[in-house]
């Protein structure tokens, strides 16, 4: 009886063995545990039939399967928290076990909001006060389009401004705020020469990029890699403004200069092709910025009994003030200038005595489709405009500016940016297909003769003066 008895126990444990095997291939590719307890109660031998209590045995299975993980939920922010719940099956007598898996994984870098961060240099106060202020207003109103069109590559653009005034010290000042301060490496300016000059040496050695929209003194051409302008170089205006002076007759000169970097820029260029055509410097004058009464230096000018009178401003104050006093000292001949003189609070100042003047200036017109649009809404938010080319030039500067930023992706970039304004050519409020050459100099823009026109018919359509066409060459 016993002997039977062990043999029915080994065929169990058989069974139960070939139970777990059955388990475990349904979860294939995952580790099973298979817990056996078989206890057997085994009543002896007694008399009589022999009588074998068995006890049922249970069989827990637990299966611990590796299920690929799927994600159901990304919640943006530091980290990405991912969710899933599985429910793992096996056939037979088995043990359910749900388990709720949570993932922390990286998120996918989503492009930054940040802004891109630029500078501005521009005569706030000082002498160029009138047009560096319209200056600053054309580049913020550039801005404010490009970040209400979405900005560049998504990211807003930012403008940081700095007075430079018109003085080489007082551009230092504002470039080192800006890049020592505020890190800055694309600086849009500056508005006067004289800044500009101060201010790159620094830049250049920084590896700072200086975009200006109006500084012209012919120096700033040789003051290095980094150094970019708009501005039509004063080389040009001079050469321009000697040929108008030998065509219109003018032998003898006297001239009235603002003693500035960008004033002194333009006689010295004038000078130099009216010379070279064959006429002759008679007298000339020099003020400082702070003075306001120009009657003893014109005094002396109108002694020399001079055929022309050739002014040289940076302050629209001083060339709209010099312009009245002559004509009331009695001075009726021709006067000339630069475009200064021509600004409306100069015009303003000078009244009719004004009417005649002649002037090589940038093209004041922005005919083209952009610059019309770009004028009409300056005028439209500002109310007052002067100089409108100057405008149109800094407003250009942004929208170069932005395009090169969408090309680098990096404000701090300033080696791709300046490689980018190498590349460029552009069409915008100034003119079209107009382009950078090798020393960062303009290609593609022009002077014009123009003259201003009595006082009834100054209108702000016209500016305040006619435009006679180029200047005449040699």
């Amino acid at each position: 009886m016993m002997r039977a008895l062990r043999q029915n126990y080994a065929v169990f444990l058989v069974l139960v063995s070939l139970l777990a095997l059955v388990a475990m291939g349904c979860g294939t590719a995952a580790p099973v545990e298979v817990v056996k307890e078989v206890p057997v109660e085994v009543i002896k031998e007694v008399p009589g039939p022999a009588v074998v209590k068995e006890v049922p045995v249970e069989v827990p299975v637990e299966v611990v399967k590796e299920v690929p993980v799927e994600v159901v939920k990304e919640v943006p922010g530091p980290e990405v928290v991912k969710e899933v719940e599985v429910t793992v099956e096996v056939p037979g007598p088995e043990v359910v076990k749900e388990v709720m898996v949570e993932v922390v994984a990286t998120p996918t870098p989503m492009p930054s909001m940040e802004p891109f961060v630029i500078g501005a240099m521009d005569a706030v106060t000082g002498p160029g006060e009138s047009y560096g202020t319209v200056v600053v207003q054309a580049k913020q109103m550039a801005v404010d389009e490009i970040n209400a069109a979405g900005g560049i590559n998504g990211r807003p653009l930012r403008l940081i401004i700095e007075d430079s005034k018109c003085s080489g010290q007082d551009g230092i000042t504002a470039y080192k705020k800006l890049t020592d301060v505020n890190g800055v490496k694309i600086i849009l300016g500056t508005t006067c020469s004289g800044a500009m000059l101060g201010a790159a040496p620094l830049a250049e050695a920084d590896g700072v990029v200086l975009f200006s929209a109006s500084a012209t003194n012919p120096d700033i051409a040789e003051a290095g890699d980094y150094i970019f302008r708009t501005a039509i170089n004063d080389n040009m205006l001079g050469v321009d403004t000697g040929n108008v002076l030998w065509a219109d007759g003018v032998r003898n000169l006297a001239t009235i200069t603002e003693s500035t970097d960008y004033a002194e820029g333009v006689r010295r260029t004038t000078v130099a092709q009216f010379e070279k055509r064959g006429g002759q410097v008679v007298a000339e004058e020099r003020y400082g910025s702070d003075v306001t009464d120009f009657r003893s230096q014109l005094t002396k000018l109108l002694g020399k009994d001079p055929d022309g009178i050739h002014l040289a401003a940076q302050s629209e104050f001083s060339g709209g003030t010099i312009v009245k006093q002559a004509r009331e000292l009695g001075y009726e001949g021709p006067i000339y200038s630069e475009v200064v003189p021509t600004g409306t609070t100069a015009l303003e100042i000078a009244g009719d005595a004004a009417t005649g003047l002649k002037a090589i200036i940038p093209s004041p017109d922005l005919s083209s489709a952009k610059g019309a649009e770009f004028l009409s809404n300056f005028r439209a938010r500002y109310g007052f405009v002067t100089l409108p080319w100057f405008l149109g030039s800094a407003y250009d500067d942004v929208y170069i500016t932005a395009a090169c930023l969408e090309k680098t992706g990096d404000d701090q970039d300033a080696d791709g940016f300046r490689d980018c304004l190498y590349d460029i050519t552009w069409s915008g409020a100034i003119g079209d297909n107009y382009s950078f050459d090798e020393k960062g100099e303009v290609v593609g823009l022009s002077n014009v003769l123009v003259e201003v026109l009595p006082t009834a018919e100054r209108t702000e359509e016209n500016q305040s003066y006619k435009v006679l066409g180029a200047a005449p060459t040699e």
